[in-house]
């Protein structure tokens, strides 16, 4: 599954998009999360430029807190990575855009 924009998932969602996608990258965050908010351009921009190499998803903790706890997520915004469906990495707070991008591209490499 490709697509140019980050994709809104549920928990199930998300464990069928690890089976299906060699590279993912999940964006944990609420609506109330100013942090959040700040890395939603981010999560856009690099959906944009590797859309085509990697999925970018995002779950809302609100909406799906179980699947937070089984990701150990305590702190938002928190991304997580995937490789051939294993966790490869985990960046939790605001982070730059180019520091997101070196991960991802670590990943496709």
């Amino acid at each position: 599954m490709s697509s140019k924009e980050p994709v809104d998932l549920t928990g199930r969602e998300l464990e069928s998009a690890k089976d299906e996608n060699s590279v993912m990258v999940v964006d944990f965050w609420a609506e109330w999360c100013g942090a959040c908010k700040m890395m939603e351009p981010i999560m856009d921009s690099l959906a944009e430029e590797y859309g085509d190499r990697v999925f970018f998803g995002k779950l809302n903790v609100g909406d799906d807190r179980k699947t937070a706890l089984e990701y150990q997520i305590s702190s938002i915004p928190a991304l997580i990575f995937f490789k051939n469906g294993e966790l490869a990495d985990k960046v939790v707070g605001a982070v730059s855009e180019e520091r997101l991008e070196k991960k991802v591209k670590e990943l496709i490499e």
